[in-house]
């Protein structure tokens, strides 16, 4: 039996929690609230951090110094943060979902969740491209996007 289906979240080693990460890139996309309503929009902007064709962060050890509102996925706020992509595996688990059949870790093959839509490869912004009056032009809704399981 793999890991992710005998341990809770929170039993998980600081590798297993780290492997969980299929490297889509959602979680790092900049979130737009509504300052009247507070609804959130999702962007297809990603954080000045996020290597756009990689989909990993430059700088993973210093994010949370260098970007202070990068949020960080814990076993305890994983099924509850509302902007974290339903295709996270973080908050598939979280949620008793399971892994999705193109995770890396159940397929072996960390391109399915390009060629599936699931990564943010190649369809993003960098946050220091944007100027003021053209972050609305950003929203976007296929951060919420996920195919059957």
């Amino acid at each position: 039996m793999a890991f992710w289906e005998e341990k809770k979240l929170d039993e998980m080693t600081p590798a297993e929690w780290e492997a969980l990460c299929d490297g889509c890139g959602r979680c790092c996309l900049i979130k737009l609230e509504d300052e009247d309503s507070g609804k959130i929009f999702k962007s297809d902007v990603h954080c000045l951090l996020l290597d756009g064709q990689t989909c990993r962060c430059s700088n993973y050890e210093n994010r949370h110094e260098i970007v202070p509102d990068c949020i960080r996925i814990t076993p305890e706020n994983a099924g509850k943060i509302p902007w974290i992509p339903p295709t996270c595996a973080y908050r598939r688990l979280a949620e008793g979902r399971g892994l999705a059949w193109w995770h890396p870790l159940v397929c072996g093959d960390r391109e399915t969740i390009v060629r599936v839509g699931i990564s943010v490869r190649g369809r993003t912004v960098d946050e220091r491209d944007v100027r003021d009056g053209e972050w609305q032009d950003h929203i976007v809704d296929w951060p919420d996007w996920q195919p059957g399981d």
